[in-house]
């Protein structure tokens, strides 16, 4: 029987699904859309070159796009270009500054020095001076506070507690006549009808009116560390910078307190960026607008109740990681006093800051402006601050003084203005004495 030899079925053609009318002469195995105009075959000479002409034009529409996604210049800040310095031989009893407080309702400067007390009457320009035997309970000032209620004078006095000057006469409190907890006193605010002192071994808090003294340690506040390098109050705030615990809140209203310490618990690094406090060990705290900055040995920081931000001598206008103080005059703008110059944040949402140096021998200064850590511009200030290493500043309305270990710088805000302007704005004229 022979073999019968089948040949393969064909497969079944598959269906595909059908195109638009108007791409089907495109594809090879279709046919003509009635209504489509009849295939050609397409040749290289039905390619012309593009008209020169209209690639340019094409190309100037486009310029705008790109200018609109480069971002706006914010602007500059303001720059102290007119100074002054104070020093001994303008009449201070000596030039290492431990304080400094403007006081406007008397037109004066009030300076805590390494020996004695100083006053600058910014009418006259006349120094006065105040020493042990003019009736000073002790001849190192380390702190200055003025209470707005009774224009009392309190002095922080360094090994002698604490003094308070009126009506031209000391009042001598310390360990041995009073509940003053320690006679080494870094720092004093003034809150309502408190005076808070921050010392060495702990707080205390004097209420003027009743006579009565709270002492706060690591007993009744949540102090790992008992040494107070600095407190301030504003807003319903106390806000006390421990060696070794960070920062501490006390609510006047409800007296509990709340602390800020660095999350990571890292003594020799921030590990991780912005996520608190950078350091446990403070050496200043300034709280306005709602806003908290703090300085430390180890770098500075702000937190605006939500978002905490970081700030290095590698990344920022900060003239060092090695800060003494810090002053905020609002939620943008705060001065950091460091040992190599005055850095002052002049605008926290463009990390816009302006650093400020000098050189006494020589009496020459700069302020360099940088955005992040790109330096926006350099401008010679003429001499700015006697000396790099700042130890205390404050603002007295659109001035603002900076205490040295060489003396006091005083910058003159003319045409002070807050934050940034546009670019273009023309800084003031260098004048300095």
């Amino acid at each position: 029987m022979k073999s019968e030899i089948r040949s393969p079925k064909p497969e079944a053609r598959r269906e595909e699904p059908p195109l638009p009318p108007a791409c089907r002469p495109l594809i090879a195995g279709h046919k003509p859309h009635a209504l489509a105009p009849a295939r050609r075959r397409f040749r290289i000479s039905d390619f012309k070159p593009p008209c020169p002409f209209h690639c340019a034009l094409a190309f100037l529409l486009t310029l705008p796009l790109v200018a609109a996604e480069k971002p706006a210049d914010p602007g500059l800040p303001y720059v102290y270009t007119k100074w002054e310095q104070l020093t001994t031989q303008d009449g201070l009893p000596n030039d290492h500054i431990f304080a400094v407080k403007a006081d406007p309702a008397r037109d004066c400067v009030w300076m805590g020095t390494e020996d004695g007390l100083a006053r600058y009457d910014k009418k006259t320009k006349q120094i006065k001076s105040w020493h042990e035997k003019d009736g000073l309970p002790w001849r190192v000032v380390t702190a200055i506070e003025v209470d707005p209620k009774t224009g009392d004078l309190w002095l922080g006095l360094f090994g002698g507690g604490l003094a308070r000057f009126s009506a031209g006469r000391f009042d001598h409190y310390n360990q041995l006549n009073s509940g003053l907890v320690n006679d080494v006193v870094y720092a004093i605010a003034v809150e309502n009808d408190h005076v808070w002192c921050a010392t060495t071994a702990g707080a205390s808090r004097y209420n003027t009116k009743t006579d009565k003294w709270d002492i706060f340690t690591e007993v009744n506040a949540p102090m790992e560390e008992i040494w107070n390098y600095n407190v301030s109050a504003r807003d319903g705030k106390v806000h006390l910078a421990v060696w070794g615990s960070g920062v501490l809140e006390f609510d006047v209203q409800t007296e509990n307190w709340k602390t800020y310490l660095d999350p990571d618990g890292e003594m020799e690094i921030d590990l991780y960026r912005d996520d608190g406090n950078v350091h446990v060990i403070t050496t200043g705290a300034s709280y306005v607008d709602k806003v908290l900055w703090i300085s430390s040995y180890f770098g500075c920081c702000r937190y605006d109740g939500r978002h905490w931000r970081g700030y290095f001598d590698h990344d920022c206008g900060l003239p060092s990681n090695f800060n003494n103080n810090v002053k905020a005059r609002s939620g943008q703008e705060a001065w950091f006093c460091s040992d190599k110059g005055l850095g002052a944040c002049m605008d926290a949402d463009t990390c816009t800051w302006v650093t400020y140096t000098s050189d006494g021998k020589n009496h020459t200064g700069q302020a360099v402006i940088k955005r992040e850590n790109t330096t926006v511009k350099v401008v010679d200030t003429g001499y700015n601050v006697p000396h790099s290493f700042q130890i205390c500043v404050d603002f007295d309305g659109n001035d603002v003084w900076a205490g040295t270990s060489k003396g006091v710088g005083h910058g003159i805000g003319e045409g002070y203005y807050p934050r940034l302007q546009p670019a273009g704005t023309t800084l003031p004229k260098t004048a300095t004495k």
